[in-house]
């Protein structure tokens, strides 16, 4: 694992001028694919591994804070301003867009109708579990906790574990008690 590292080190020193930014010492295993590279933003720390997809389209951009980590096969789609939380940890199989695509123009391929853009924001310290799709508008707050397979849609306060398909929120961390109390 340490030999991958410092190939994935030597890819993002490779890479870096191509980025928006690129913030040492962070990491890039081998992409499937990065498009519109000069609209990708990331910060020092961050850990990503191989087969990562990132897209911008239109004007669109990803922020990536520092000390996250991306794991394998995720997909990452913006076409307006996507950030991804500071210390946030993507499991495996991930998918966050803040696309939607129209559908409404009987046939004509959807991917040739008009995007849908609603913004999408991950809060910091995030844990979004492996499977999970974040869908367009979804704003996560801090701390927040995705379960598995979730299909997150919606806003979410700080400090809640989020589970499902539709997801719902499940569990609510309470200052008082200084414990994650079901709801």
């Amino acid at each position: 694992m340490m030999i991958d590292k410092f190939f994935w080190t030597l890819r993002a020193v490779l890479y870096k001028p191509f980025f928006g930014k690129f913030s040492l010492p962070s990491y890039l295993g081998k992409p499937t694919l990065i498009l519109g590279i000069k609209r990708i933003f990331i910060d020092k720390k961050v850990r990503i591994f191989p087969h990562v997809r990132m897209e911008t389209h239109q004007n669109g951009t990803i922020t990536i804070q520092e000390d996250v980590i991306i794991s394998q096969n995720v997909h990452i789609t913006s076409a307006s301003n996507l950030v991804i939380g500071k210390k946030s940890l993507i499991l495996a199989n991930v998918f966050i867009t803040n696309i939607d695509h129209e559908y409404q123009e009987i046939g004509k391929h959807v991917v040739k109708q008009k995007y849908l853009v609603k913004e999408t924001t991950i809060g910091e310290n995030a844990y979004i579990g492996m499977g999970a799709a974040i869908m367009a508008g979804t704003k996560l707050g801090k701390q927040c906790v995705v379960g598995a397979n979730s299909v997150v849609r919606g806003e979410f306060p700080d400090y809640c574990v989020i589970v499902g398909a539709p997801a719902r929120v499940v569990k609510k961390y309470n200052p008082d008690t200084k414990i994650w109390e079901a709801i």
